[in-house]
């Protein structure tokens, strides 16, 4: 059965490049993990992985394969142990430049940020 193991905090900026700052959970099954992220009305679960740093790494980089961008995470919840701010922000940097699409995309996105 599904059970939380860990609760995240993700922050960075979304696809519209807007800021935000939301939970994650890490869900255990069977000895594999997934990581459940939901944001508006996005729902986002990553295929289950060996590891827990594996299921995170999977969904950064499914979120940045979206547009997420400056994303960063850390460890919010141990199990049922609210830690607050005494866990580190991991960041997790954008991706190079995939072509002249990305670097154009990346220049309309910043003109209208202001």
């Amino acid at each position: 059965m599904d059970s939380p193991t860990n609760t995240y905090q993700i922050a960075g900026l979304d696809d519209l490049g807007r800021g935000f700052n939301r939970q994650f959970e890490m869900k255990v099954s069977n000895g594999t993990f997934q990581a459940v992220f939901r944001y508006e009305r996005f729902l986002l679960k990553t295929e289950p992985d060996v590891t827990e740093p594996a299921a995170i790494n999977l969904l950064i980089k499914q979120l940045q394969d979206r547009g997420y961008t400056q994303l960063r995470s850390r460890l919010q919840f141990r199990g049922e142990a609210y830690l607050g701010n005494q866990e580190l922000w991991e960041e997790h940097p954008d991706p190079e430049s995939r072509g002249l699409l990305a670097r154009l995309l990346r220049a309309i996105r910043s003109t209208f940020r202001g």
